[in-house]
């Protein structure tokens, strides 16, 4: 039960440590985006730049995680056909 506990301790981390991991990937987002945001016109360092650099991130991570159904996405026409709600 003791080891069980550390191992499920190790697994946390404290809040500077999140903290700390996200200021890394908001860097290296503004190495990979800030180029193509400063191209587009926007001035590095300001809000609109920033705006852009998350805009874009988020144009590219789309497609890696897939878009999120929503917690509707069962309904419409198809699902309440057959099954557990039966025909009409």
């Amino acid at each position: 039960m003791l080891l069980l506990s550390l191992v499920l301790l190790s697994g946390c981390s404290t809040p500077q440590e999140r903290a700390a991991r996200k200021q890394a990937e908001v860097e290296q987002m503004m190495v990979v985006y800030g180029p193509a945001c400063s191209r587009l016109g926007y001035t590095a360092g300001s809000d609109p730049w920033r705006h852009c650099i998350i805009q874009l991130s988020t144009r590219d991570e789309l497609p890696r995680y897939g878009a999120y159904p929503g917690y509707y996405s069962a309904w419409g026409p198809e699902p309440w056909h057959g099954g557990w709600w039966g025909r009409w």
